[in-house]
Order: C-alpha cells, then sequence, then structure tokens
C-alpha cells in the first residue's frame, strides 16, 4: 500500500486526523470477511476505546493466555501505535486464533461476514465473563455471569426459585446490546403478554426499492395469529386468536443492522442473493421504539457484499473517520465522497453490472441519554 497510502496521506493533506492510523489489513486467502468487520469495529470509537483500554490493564494476562479477546485487543493496539499514519498490517495471529477457536472458518470456502461479527461477539463476552467469575472466586460481591446471545438474540427468562440476580454486563454489551419486546394481544380477553429479548444486531428482510426505515417498519409491523398459528392465552387457559408486534424497548448505543440479502428458494434448491436496492440514510430516525420516541443515529460503517451469488464474491467496507469517508478493501485504504455511498444501496432492476451491495451497517445513537 506504499503508493496507495502516500496517496491517501496526500489526499487529506493537513486534514489529516491527528494521532488516527488509516491500515489496510493483509488477506490470507479467503479472510475479507473478517477484514471488512475488523475495520468496521476499529473505527466504532467507544469499542476502539474500552478494547484498547482493556488491553492496557491486562497486557500481563495477554502473555499468559491468549485468546480470541487478546487477539483482536493486540491487533487494535498494533494498529494505533504504528509510527507511520497509513500502511498494511496483518492480522495473522487473530485469524490464527479463530480459525483455531471455530471450524467453520477453517476452510478456503466463502465466509459469511454476519456470521464472524455474531460469533466475535459472543466470544467477546464469553470470555470477560469468564474472567469475571474467576474474579468473583476472589470477590464475591461481583456480580454473576449473563446468559450467552445465540444468532444476535437472547430470550430473557425470570428465574423460577429465588431471587432474580442481575446479569453480568460487559462493555460489550454496553455498546452494542438493545432489547426487543415481544408482544402478544389476545383478541378474546385483550390480555397483553410481553417476552424481552436482548439482541446484538436486527436482521431485516429486504424489499426491492425500500428502505431501512421501511425495512424497520416490517419488522415491527402487527401479525395476527389464526388457524394453526393460534396463541395459547394463560388468561383463557385455551388457544387463541391473537395479534402480535416486535417493538425496540432499549435501543442500543450502536445499533448493527444485518440486510437479509441470502435467501433460500425453495424451487432452486439452494441460497440465492438479493440484489435488491435498499437505502440507507447517513442519518437514521429510529422510530419503531415502545416508547415511541425517535432515536437519532449517524452511519459511521457499511460491510458490503461484493458479487452475483452467497457462495463466492468478496467482501470490502466503507468507514466514516473524522467526518471523512474511507474505503476498506483489503491492504487498500483510499478516500471516497460522501455521495458515493449511495451506489451501494443496491440494484433498482433483478440483473444489473453493479454487484456490490450493504450488507451489515452500523450506526451510532447520537442522543447523550443513550450512551449507556
Amino acid at each position: 500500500m506504499g503508493a496507495a497510502g502516500s496517496k491517501l496521506e496526500k489526499a487529506l493533506g493537513d486534514q489529516f486526523p491527528e494521532g488516527e492510523r488509516y491500515f489496510g489489513l493483509e488477506n490470507f486467502g479467503n479472510t475479507c470477511y473478517c477484514n471488512s468487520v475488523l475495520q468496521a469495529l476499529y473505527f466504532c470509537v467507544p469499542f476502539r476505546e474500552q478494547l484498547l483500554e482493556y488491553y492496557g490493564n491486562n497486557k500481563s494476562l495477554a502473555d499468559a493466555e491468549e485468546n480470541l479477546l487478546t487477539c483482536l485487543a493486540d491487533l487494535f493496539s498494533q494498529i494505533s501505535s504504528q509510527k507511520k499514519k497509513t500502511g498494511v498490517i496483518a492480522p495473522k495471529r487473530f485469524v490464527q486464533r479463530l480459525k483455531k477457536q471455530n471450524e467453520l472458518f477453517r476452510s478456503y470456502m466463502h465466509q459469511d461476514a454476519h456470521e464472524f461479527l455474531n460469533f466475535l461477539l459472543n466470544e467477546l463476552v464469553d470470555i470477560l465473563e469468564k474472567e469475571a467469575q474467576a474474579a468473583a472466586k476472589t470477590d464475591p460481591e461481583t456480580p454473576p455471569p449473563s446468559e450467552k446471545v445465540v444468532n444476535g438474540f437472547k430470550n430473557g427468562h425470570g428465574h423460577a426459585n429465588g431471587p432474580q440476580k442481575e446479569p453480568l454486563i460487559t462493555w460489550v454489551h454496553k455498546n452494542f446490546q438493545g432489547i426487543l419486546t415481544n408482544e402478544t394481544r389476545c383478541l378474546q380477553c385483550e390480555t397483553v403478554t410481553a417476552r424481552d429479548e436482548t439482541f446484538f444486531d436486527l436482521s431485516l428482510d429486504i424489499e426491492q426499492n425500500s428502505s431501512i426505515t421501511s425495512c424497520l417498519k416490517n419488522f415491527s409491523s402487527t401479525e395476527t395469529l389464526n388457524a394453526e398459528d393460534k396463541f395459547f392465552c394463560d388468561k383463557c387457559c385455551s388457544l387463541q386468536e391473537a395479534q402480535k408486534r416486535m417493538k425496540i424497548k432499549k435501543p442500543p448505543h450502536i445499533l448493527v443492522i444485518h440486510l437479509k440479502r441470502f435467501k433460500y428458494m425453495e424451487q432452486l434448491g439452494r441460497y440465492k442473493k438479493l440484489s435488491y436496492r435498499v437505502v440507507f440514510p447517513l442519518e437514521l430516525k429510529l422510530s419503531n421504539t415502545v416508547e415511541d420516541a425517535d432515536i437519532e443515529y449517524s452511519l459511521f460503517a457499511v460491510v458490503v457484499h461484493v458479487g452475483s451469488g452467497p457462495n463466492h464474491g468478496h467482501y470490502v467496507s466503507l468507514v466514516k473517520s473524522h467526518n471523512h469517508w474511507l474505503f476498506f478493501d483489503d491492504e487498500n485504504v483510499e478516500m471516497i465522497d460522501e455521495s458515493a455511498v449511495q451506489t451501494f444501496f443496491g440494484s433498482p432492476q433483478e440483473y444489473s453490472t453493479n454487484t456490490d451491495h450493504g450488507y451489515i451497517l452500523f450506526y451510532e445513537s447520537l442522543g447523550p441519554g443513550n450512551s449507556n
């Protein structure tokens, strides 16, 4: 990236943010899915700062016991402490640890960036919880660990016996975790049953020529449960017709939206990529909340899937840093215009030469009251 790096420095000139580093990541055969997500997380500033703080407090632990968290913290520390402003870093130790940890990522097949993000966040939480458990043995005041978030969601369960203990909230939770409430209203007795679920990301169904706002509206739309899908109402003690809807009870500080671009087609017997045009705004108002208060978010990263199908292709990322937009493609980093972001919305027609489509969106809350 020598020439590209100097080109980037030249493009930014005296506007190059002080103390910031823009480094490409080397690709180890098929690791673009990993590189694109790591760049988005690196430029998630609150997450980066807390990870580096953790690293500073646990340097001796990192030497003694290697895990995915210490490898990630080591990588972010390496990038942030570089003397040069731009360049390329090989995330070799992190990738080796990832492959050792999960056989899913060992092959040279095309991997899914969303699956990787989900696995990584859950793994970081697991490690932090185990450390808290170990600390609790020496300090009984330490709170117990929380339940694992699976596939972006976690069911909220009360304890049948004894007092309910507060789950451990790690700095990963503080950044990414939100709470959904699943409301079901019996149409016979009008009783509303609410069940809470936590999430690290929202997976949204998409439609052609739509927007994130309309996808979120569909996500929270009322669904009628009837015929074979009737709801068992505890008050009526029988199956009843009901109305169900999902709303956001507690919006996260960092809202991660996964667009479901890969759909299983029964008639084809395989997954197909949906190249639909889905507009994602630079500023998003989240209105499908329980309080019906608009929460404002600002887009700071997009993981883009490049390619026409689910089993092959490439991942790149767009990142907003200090009011500049940057394009990260493995080792290469370049500046792009803000207006270029809209070229990644998708294709308005079924068949198009443009195969670069926004896949995972990262928004940060602008509200001071939502910083957890």
